[in-house]
């Protein structure tokens, strides 16, 4: 397995899957690098060196006390890179991977990445406060993290099926896929969980948003009660200043398997690989 070594001495698990074009996956809280397996598989097969790294703290990556913070995420986010000695990069930050993609971007600046891509993402702002009216109400998050503290398997037991939209009427996924997500979910440590949490839903990105000026992909469904639309991809799209929405009209939080083709084709698209299979294997 692949590991790059960040600067505070936390192995951070990484896939590196085919070539040409590079394109890096950053996953949502709680998952891993394995949520975007629908993507890898695509990407790699269509040309594109797909690199897809499980955040510090989740999947097979180290589990530190401590590093939970966007400019440390950011910093590991760069140590791969890096290491890797990727250029021309499109970075594609699902939910809590947008905020990773943005304080790159603002920290380290443009000079390796050419695009980026914020899927269902939590930026500009969650949080409901006196200069941000139409954020979420804070109580959600301390309920949260009520939950998690009180019994975390119990509580992403019922977090899956709000996350795809799945109901008993709308089957948006199988059983096995909350399964697959709650086993995911679970490789993460509390203290990991608690502290992303924290950053996700406090943190403010408004300010730094103003200053990326590469071209910005933003997709959101229309659905989505984790991270509503109107408080996030609505607003992002308005301060970026070089940056397209594209609606997902019903799709709910975690589209990136309810609304996987589209998705894909949209990508590939975006980033500009070969709009055919390739025929030979693109696992490296």
């Amino acid at each position: 397995m692949a590991y790059v070594v960040t600067e505070d001495g936390t192995e951070i698990f990484y896939r590196d899957l085919g070539t040409g074009k590079p394109v890096v996956l950053i996953h949502g809280w709680p998952l891993s690098g394995d949520s975007w397996d629908k993507q890898t598989n695509f990407l790699a097969e269509h040309g594109l060196r797909v690199i897809a790294y499980d955040r510090r703290g989740f999947g097979r990556s180290g589990q530190p006390w401590s590093g939970y913070d966007y400019d440390t995420l950011a910093s590991d986010l760069n140590k791969l890179l890096e290491e890797l000695a990727l250029t021309e990069v499109t970075l594609v930050g699902f939910s809590m991977g947008g905020g990773e993609v943005v304080r790159y971007l603002s920290r380290y600046g443009s000079a390796r990445v050419s695009k980026a891509v914020l899927v269902s993402a939590v930026t500009p702002y969650l949080l409901k406060t006196s200069d941000n009216p139409d954020g979420v109400d804070p109580k959600v998050f301390e309920e949260i993290e009520e939950n998690l503290r009180k019994d975390r398997p119990a509580f992403l037991n019922e977090f899956g099926p709000k996350f795809y939209g799945r109901s008993v009427v709308h089957h948006t996924v199988s059983e096995p896929v909350l399964e697959w997500t709650q086993s995911m979910a679970l490789t993460g440590s509390l203290r990991s969980t608690l502290q992303t949490a924290k950053s996700w839903s406090s943190t403010d990105f408004r300010e730094e948003m103003k200053s990326i000026t590469i071209p910005v992909l933003v997709i959101h469904g229309t659905s989505d009660n984790t991270v509503p639309i109107d408080a996030s991809g609505r607003r992002s799209v308005k301060i970026l200043p070089n940056a397209a929405l594209t609606e997902y009209d019903g799709e709910p939080h975690g589209l990136f398997l309810t609304a996987a083709d589209r998705l894909n084709e949209e990508l590939l698209q975006f980033v500009g690989g070969p709009r055919e299979p390739i025929s030979t294997p693109v696992l490296s």
